[in-house]
């Protein structure tokens, strides 16, 4: 291996915290769907950053988009409006049929989010007993990496020595309309739950899976979080995953 490849791995090794382990390839570029590590090695880019960069890598229009904004104004905190949220909640709400938009910087904060959401409504709305909602989730499942997500996983290397985890979380088997039904209580606020699950090994439902799904939900009014973080935006063959069996989260 070049030197200056071991060079780079073994800084980072040396400074940085041991939460991945990553190939034994240093990348310096990109252009489309191709990277180039230090020595000039082109590769294609199957990965896509788990999906954050769908477009390709340095795609001229949104490179110009952000050198553009960039130069009027770089950031505002929510203190403020600015010109351009609007218009963007605009458009991601009628690009993928939703009545309102919540940006994340994550995929765990937007799961996250949808849990303190769900349980909020459920005790609100739905009338759940104050510290008593539950959350069917399923096994195998991933949905990010912070304390309140890997507390309802079922890999043991996510879940080791981390603990004590937050309650409030069923799980069953993916894939089974009947192990969500005898799962549902009046406590019940959502079912969380991957459309394809990605970590477990890419693992397709049975066809008419999420049409049982959307039905059991909206019968006991239950709310659906679909999280679409690995799959969306196309990766499926259309723009959302849901979109295949024709449900709305």
């Amino acid at each position: 291996m070049d030197p200056s490849v071991t060079d780079f791995i073994a800084r980072e090794a040396r400074f940085g915290a041991q939460n991945y382990e990553p190939l034994g390839v240093v990348l310096s570029r990109g252009e489309g769907v191709f990277v180039w590590d230090t020595q000039g090695h082109r590769y294609l880019d199957c990965l896509s950053a788990y999906s954050a960069v769908n477009q390709g890598h340095c795609h001229p229009k949104i490179l110009a988009a952000m050198v553009e904004q960039a130069g009027r104004l770089t950031l505002t905190s929510r203190a403020f409006h600015n010109d351009q949220l609007a218009l963007f909640y605009e458009e991601i709400a009628a690009l993928t049929g939703s009545h309102k938009v919540l940006p994340m910087n994550s995929g765990a904060e937007a799961v996250e989010s949808a849990i303190k959401s769900v349980r909020k409504w459920g005790y609100e709305v739905k009338g759940v007993p104050d510290g008593q909602a539950e959350i069917i989730v399923c096994a195998d499942n991933f949905h990010g990496r912070t304390l309140g997500i890997i507390g309802f996983s079922t890999d043991p290397a996510a879940r080791d020595h981390f603990g004590p985890f937050a309650a409030g979380f069923k799980i069953i088997a993916f894939g089974d309309a009947t192990a969500l039904k005898k799962a549902i209580t009046p406590n019940t606020v959502a079912f969380l739950v991957e459309p394809i699950q990605g970590e477990a090994g890419v693992v397709i439902p049975p066809s008419g899976y999420f049409t049982d799904v959307r039905e059991l939900c909206a019968a006991h009014d239950v709310m659906l979080i679909l999280d679409e973080i690995q799959i969306g935006l196309g990766r499926t063959g259309k723009l959302l995953a849901e979109q295949h069996e024709g449900i709305e989260a």
